[in-house]
């Protein structure tokens, strides 16, 4: 498994997403947006999973965390909604059905649910193990080691935990009834320190496979 066997998808909504986010976003929370549908691409073949939207996977991967940036950042809504909703006016512009508009609120939305049944929504489902991996370094074992190494050496994780760690808790502190506050309840800063993939990325020693 290889970053090439997943191509980016050369769509209008594909590019604007990544344009979007390399302009607004940090270069680490852009990149962890890319590892996550890298991740998700990779979980989505080991697990023999079809059937994706692999254009929605990639949008909504791309713009999950894009709730937390100041110009985006909801007072009332979570970040996840919040940066769905930008994702469907985005979208919106590419042409999209609203249907499938809604799509992509929906997968960003549940990303930050404690599991997804991919049988319920199974763009949602890889979202969520993906970001899971990102931050919290579970599934780390899963998927090949190459693959794991090449992902980090070419999209570097760089101040990822500290960024997102000072984002969430900010999230939590002003939207306590919303996911940030069950992620810094359930020890999300310790899991970002501990993560795996902080360790493969300094090193360069994965994981067998």
């Amino acid at each position: 498994m290889r970053i090439a066997d997943f191509p980016i998808p050369d769509t209008a909504a594909a590019h604007a997403a990544l344009d979007l986010a390399d302009e607004y976003q940090s270069a680490a929370i852009t990149a962890h947006g890319v590892r996550s549908w890298l991740w998700a691409e990779g979980f989505a073949r080991v697990g023999g999973l079809d059937g994706i939207d692999h254009e929605l996977l990639y949008v909504s991967a791309v713009l999950h965390d894009i709730g937390t940036v100041v110009p985006f950042d909801n007072h009332t809504l979570s970040y996840e909604e919040a940066g769905g909703h930008v994702a469907i006016a985005l979208t919106a512009g590419a042409g999209w059905s609203r249907d499938r508009r809604r799509r992509a609120l929906e997968v960003i939305i549940r990303h930050n649910w404690t599991s997804v049944d991919p049988q319920l929504d199974v763009e949602g489902h890889l979202l969520e193990i993906a970001t899971g991996l990102d931050i919290s370094g579970s599934r780390a074992d899963v998927l090949p080691a190459d693959f794991v190494r090449e992902v980090l050496a070419t999209h570097p994780r760089g101040e990822l935990a500290a960024e997102f760690g000072a984002c969430v808790t900010d999230q939590a502190s002003r939207k306590p009834e919303t996911a940030a506050r069950r992620l810094v309840d359930g020890g999300v800063l310790a899991k970002l320190a501990a993560n795996p993939l902080e360790g493969v990325a300094r090193s360069g020693a994965g994981h067998n496979s």
